[in-house]
């Protein structure tokens, strides 16, 4: 079974080929093309767990190891273990979802103004180097891949993201290439101090070969551009902007699955391959982490937007998933991998949730929102709520294992490690879930409680930019009652959409308010969308085991040298 990585690689990428030949005539139909790729990528990442053994889950797993530059001694070394799995049916899932998202039921018209040959060529990329960067087992190709999504994604803010697109995507592409140029200093580091870049081997030799001081140079280059890409505080600017201007589709991969490279890269490199690296670290990265913890929920609270909102709340998670690597124990680093699955499955539905919000609304901005919509629309008033309490860590759901096993690995941290301190992030760390509650209430008390009132929205403007919510023509979205003060406002032409919001030809202000109610909830592409995240969220909360038992004999191996 050695073949199903490259396979699982090839898929996406040779899908890519025909795309580059494909005459516009046939664009219309290219979102089933895309549809049927990603859903047989799916299909092989789900053959992958289902003939994982899971009793060897500290060893790599349907290897392939060829020589790639035989001058350079460098390797093409693709592997699964424990830790890498999870997070390749994650990616495989989220892509699926996405064109499933953005495909399915929209006119293919409207598909159509949406440059479909190119937003299939880039998603089908931007999966070849997800799953390759899961699946790298040498140095030098891990970075590779880990550079490859950069393309990609900056193409699918700067193209298909709203207004402040381009401002946005030049960030996103400046931070993580600098990033990535301090962590390839890091890499070479070890590859000239150890003569070898295969992963497993500097795994198995724990350091050896590397002096101290050396260890801690090259622990904090890499960490550094592992950092940016996680984000950790104060290295995140780049990604508030950045999810709040791409599109749907784009947020859900950025926040789903390219954070969680960067958390990976922790765990598959900097911890096991420079022990002592780590250990000289930790306290600080630990305080880095509480800090972006706390840094994150206080920023949530002052926002108006809903999107950016998400987006800060990711910089907060992404602060457990570092002290739970901080505490360079079992329990914190299980509670560190647990949490980048859960934070997949439901930051990934929150955004795509927030995309349906901007979708009825035409805005995110929360107090434009007025409130009501469980009342207007309870479906989705419904979902968001589930993903609110889902990422605030609701006992029972898939977000509360993950913050709670970091923090009980910073109550007893790792020999050597001082314990008062991480005692004290301990405290600091269960401040911010406090305040993660706080600020997810406030939204769901801004967006779907109260008495619904009339919002405003841009039907009329072709652009977002220059203009103000209060500057948007008012039109009423709650019960027939509540509307009966606005009856005399004439109707708005139809809403231009753009980006991963095609137009399916019909016009919603034509119908009465009261089948526009029915119409505007929950449609049955997106539930399909929705529903396996609901289920897993509901799963891994439910059931955490089923990821525990698959990560812990990896742990216990990734911390031979720190333990």
């Amino acid at each position: 079974m050695g073949w199903l990585p490259v396979v699982l690689l090839a898929v996406p990428l040779l899908g890519t080929l025909p795309l580059l030949l494909a005459p516009q005539a046939l664009h219309p139909r290219l979102h089933t093309y895309g549809l049927v790729l990603s859903g047989l990528t799916l299909a092989l990442a789900v053959l992958l767990a289902a003939t994982f053994d899971h009793s060897r889950g500290a060893v790599p797993q349907f290897e392939v190891d060829q020589a790639w530059i035989p001058g350079l001694g460098l390797r093409f070394h693709l592997g699964v273990d424990g830790i890498s799995l999870p997070l390749i049916v994650l990616t495989a899932l989220l892509t699926f979802l996405c064109f499933v998202y953005l495909c399915w039921g929209s006119a293919r018209k409207g598909f159509a103004g949406a440059r479909p040959r190119a937003l299939v060529f880039t998603l089908l990329v931007l999966e070849v180097g997800m799953l390759g960067t899961f699946l790298a087992l040498d140095l030098l190709l891990f970075f590779v891949f880990f550079e490859i999504v950069l393309v990609p994604m900056y193409f699918l803010i700067g193209i298909w993201g709203g207004t402040g697109r381009r401002a946005a995507s030049i960030k996103f592409i400046l931070y993580t290439l600098l990033g990535s140029v301090v962590m390839l200093i890091g890499l070479l580091l070890v590859w000239a101090q150890t003569g070898t870049l295969d992963i497993e081997a500097l795994n198995a030799a724990h350091g050896a070969g590397m002096s101290r001081s050396v260890q801690i140079i090259a622990f904090i280059a890499i960490g550094i551009g592992l950092a940016v890409k996680t984000p950790m505080w104060p290295l995140h600017t780049w990604l508030p902007d950045a999810h709040t201007e791409a599109p749907t589709v784009g947020s859900v991969l950025l926040a789903g699955v390219l954070l969680k490279m960067g958390t990976y890269g922790f765990a598959r490199i900097a911890l096991p391959v420079l022990p002592e690296g780590a250990a000289a670290v930790a306290p600080w990265l630990g305080a880095l982490a509480v800090v972006g913890i706390i840094y994150g929920a206080l920023a949530c609270l002052a926002q108006r937007d809903l999107k950016r909102m998400i987006a800060y709340s990711s910089v907060g998670h992404m602060g457990f998933v570092l002290l739970g690597f901080a505490t360079l124990t079992p329990v914190g680093v299980n509670g560190a991998l647990f949490a980048n699955v859960a934070h997949g499955l439901i930051t990934g539905l929150l955004f795509f949730l927030a995309g349906a919000v901007k979708d009825r609304y035409h805005t995110a901005d929360m107090p434009s929102l007025g409130g009501g919509m469980l009342a207007t629309l309870p479906r989705l008033g419904s979902l968001l709520t589930f993903a609110a309490i889902a990422s605030l860590g609701l006992p029972g759901l898939a977000g509360f294992w993950g913050e709670m096993l970091a923090l009980f690995g910073a109550f007893q941290p790792a020999n050597g490690l001082p314990r008062g301190l991480f005692l004290t992030y301990m405290v600091i760390g269960g401040l911010g879930a406090v305040l993660t509650a706080a600020y997810f209430l406030l939204m769901l008390s801004r967006v779907t409680h109260g008495r619904p009132r009339a919002v405003a929205r841009d039907e009329d403007v072709t652009s977002d930019e220059g203009v103000t919510p209060d500057e948007r023509p008012v039109v009423p979205l709650g019960p027939p009652q509540a509307r009966s003060a606005t009856a005399t406002l004439e109707p708005s032409p139809a809403p231009v959409r753009h980006g991963d919001e095609p137009s399916d030809g019909h016009d919603p202000q034509a119908e009465p308010q009261e089948v526009r109610r029915a119409v505007d909830d929950v449609r049955r592409h997106e539930l399909l969308a929705w529903t396996p995240l609901v289920a897993l969220i509901l799963l891994f909360g439910l059931w955490p085991g089923l990821l525990l038992t698959l990560t812990t004999p990896a742990v216990q191996t990734l911390l031979g040298a720190v333990s």
